[in-house]
């Protein structure tokens, strides 16, 4: 049976007034905020050749990518599935600033398949992106600005989950890992699979061995990080991501942070820490970000970079923040008292429609909840009459 022609595919949908007016107010609400802390706006293309579209951050999202042969060039291009490799590409190729670069963006992004069963194909993906700064006060900011983004949203996270991908690279070199060997022990970390892990690290040399075994045991609070440092090798990589996430819980006290030191997400592009913003009882993270130093020299110049980015229909619709008033309904009369009584409505952020003829007991489904009437030769706001 044939799909009727109204029919989207899967995973797609329109968003229909009530819903496109929450996410505009909080897309604004957000950009606005992140400008008052020095966050720039760019809007890259929806579209780019592959090879930029799947270097550095968007290395993972390769296969997510919906992919074409450009007509022009000939060469294969493909519908973005993350907007953080094309703010990269900004910083280090057109901007090119020697110091400190805060962007921020907004727009739709193209999934081959949903993130989950409840996702959309088309996540309104929003970030911030700090660049040129290596030091750790770059990862306190954005983690503050992602904790006020999910406040001003009215849905504070229930935990911010923080990793560090220098411990796994420290104790995989230390084993002598690399290539499908690395890869093999990152998926199984990732599954939290210990009879796998239990077999796989038999025949590696103390103390890697025990290190990567007691790893998937390594999360909680920062009380587990005081633990870690008697449990695992005191090494150059293992003892400054001990001494970062310990900075975090330090001065970032006032968030619900929680560490997990087997936590591999984007291993493959992250130089430092990671982190995943929790909301409610979703399983799947509201927010991913972290650190990616010298992702940027698929462009030509590698920056120090940190950032996060989340789907702004997913958060709008987790939002508790209260909703606009309804519209107001005005007559079609031409007495210059209405129409100033009009004019200084929209002039204080009322919505107002015009009643145009011939339309009666509809005005409600087209979002009025107010009407202007003539009382005592004046014009004045009265509850709507049905």
């Amino acid at each position: 049976m044939a799909l009727p022609r109204w029919a989207l595919p899967e995973h797609f949908e329109d968003v229909l007034p009530q819903s496109a007016a929450r996410i505009e107010r909080l897309r604004r609400l957000l950009l606005d905020e992140f400008r008052l802390h020095g966050y720039q706006l760019v809007i890259p293309p929806s579209v780019e050749f592959l090879d930029s579209l799947a270097s550095g951050t968007g290395a993972d999202m390769a296969d997510a990518m919906y992919k074409f042969v450009d007509q022009y060039s000939g060469r294969t291009m493909a519908l973005r599935a993350d907007t953080t490799p094309q703010v990269t590409r900004i910083d280090a190729h057109l901007l090119n600033r020697s110091g400190v670069t805060r962007l921020c963006y907004c727009g739709p992004v193209v999934h081959v398949e949903p993130r989950s069963m409840s996702a959309s194909r088309e996540p309104l993906q929003v970030g911030a992106e700090l660049y040129g700064h290596a030091g750790i006060e770059a990862d306190v900011e954005v983690l503050r600005l992602l904790a006020r983004t999910l406040q001003l949203a009215g849905t504070r996270s229930s935990r911010i989950d923080v990793g560090h991908v220098g411990i796994f690279r420290a104790l995989s070199a230390m084993a002598g890992l690399g290539g499908e060997a690395e890869r093999t022990l990152f998926r199984i970390l990732q599954a939290k699979d210990v009879p796998a892990l239990k077999d796989f690290v038999a025949g590696l040399a103390e103390p890697a061995r025990s290190a990567l075994m007691i790893l998937p045991e390594l999360y909680g609070n920062a009380n587990v990080l005081v633990r870690a440092r008697s449990l695992l090798p005191d090494v150059a990589g293992v003892r400054e991501a001990l001494d970062q996430m310990l900075h975090l819980a330090k001065h970032l006290g006032e968030q619900p942070l929680s560490f997990d030191l087997a936590d591999l997400r984007g291993y493959h592009y992250h130089s430092g820490l990671m982190f995943a913003a929790y909301c409610g009882n979703s399983p799947t993270a509201l927010a991913l970000g972290g650190r990616y130093d010298a992702v940027g020299a698929a462009f030509g110049r590698p920056r120090p970079a940190t950032g996060f980015s989340l789907d702004l229909r997913e958060l709008a619709a987790l939002s508790v923040t209260a909703g606009e008033a309804g519209a107001i309904l005005a007559p079609q009369e031409e007495d210059p008292a209405l129409q100033d009584c009009i004019a200084a409505l929209r002039a204080a952020g009322e919505v107002v429609m015009l009643a145009l003829p011939g339309h009666r007991g509809c005005w409600r489904e087209a979002g009025c909840d107010r009407q202007i009437i003539k009382q005592d030769n004046a014009w004045g706001v009265v509850p709507l009459q049905d």
